[in-house]
């Protein structure tokens, strides 16, 4: 995928479970944002996992957290809210912000570049992943699904 969807991700199910953090400043946004995934992944039984595929995913959400929050920090002015939600095997990741401009993968960029890389990574790793705008900014969204057996 190039570039994300611009459809908002599917409202959370009755049943998932949601947690929200508020973010009021960027400074020590992302390792507040990863201390609160990685709570709640405990909480939810990713980690400890059972096996190394289990915790390569839950790794894999982890660096995710930290693509999306970081990105918001150098290009939308920092984080709002990270929202992460818990339905069945996956875990959704939203992390919304105060700026309008959608976020694009770069092309054409040498892997060499030490940065520019994050949404490239977010494509390769969520299951499926996009935005949406809302009055006042947009959501960045991903899902990641826990991998069978």
């Amino acid at each position: 995928m190039e570039n994300p969807p611009t459809a908002p991700a599917p409202e959370h199910p009755p049943r998932a479970q949601v947690r929200r953090l508020r973010l009021f400043e960027t400074r020590g946004s992302v390792g507040r944002c990863r201390d609160f995934a990685l709570a709640a992944l405990h909480d939810w039984r990713w980690l400890p996992a059972e096996d190394e595929e289990g915790r390569a995913v839950a790794g894999d959400v982890l660096l995710l957290v930290t693509e999306l929050v970081t990105n918001a920090c150098l290009h939308a002015g920092g984080p709002r809210e990270l929202a992460l939600a818990l339905e069945g095997g996956s875990i959704r990741v939203e992390v919304s912000d105060a700026s309008p401009v959608e976020p694009a993968i770069r092309t054409g960029q040498s892997p060499a570049v030490p940065s520019g890389h994050g949404l490239r990574v977010v494509d390769r790793l969520a299951t499926a992943w996009g935005y949406a705008r809302h009055e006042g900014g947009k959501t960045v969204w991903l899902e990641v699904a826990r991998r069978p057996g």
